[in-house]
């Protein structure tokens, strides 16, 4: 199945409650953002696939991880384009670009123009949103 025939992941939210934990729920459902260095995985170093919480599509590789110091995971890239959808966030006084689930609509964390070669992005993304897969 490409990228193009991939089915909306579609719940209510009683089964988004049951499914993830308060946590998991607040910053992926209600687009919380947990503080900084507090979240799982933003000093992971291991290799392996950072998939979404919700529904598992594949978002992140660890070779595109790097160490931004914000406190938060964060790649140059998803794995492909299309794992993510971008939306503009003009929520904190400010305008952002939102990162989300392509297949769920989970939100996921934001991008910005400040990342490292070869893309210049910072996919800054919360630890509660995604589930590792270890290689």
């Amino acid at each position: 199945m490409t990228s193009k025939t991939r089915l909306k992941v579609e719940k209510s939210d009683a089964e988004w409650r049951e499914q993830l934990t308060p946590e998991q729920y607040h910053v992926t459902r209600e687009e919380g953002t947990e503080r900084a260095f507090t979240g799982p995985y933003w000093d992971n170093k291991r290799p392996g696939l950072y998939r979404c919480v919700n529904c598992g599509r594949p978002l992140f590789d660890s070779e595109t991880k790097y160490d931004s110091g914000t406190g938060w995971p964060s790649f140059y890239a998803p794995v492909e384009d299309e794992a993510v959808s971008l939306n503009e966030d003009r929520s904190w006084f400010s305008t952002r670009t939102e990162v989300r689930c392509a297949d769920c609509d989970a939100h996921l964390g934001h991008v910005f123009n400040d990342g490292p070669e070869p893309t210049g992005l910072r996919y800054c993304m919360n630890g509660h949103a995604l589930d590792f897969e270890e290689r």
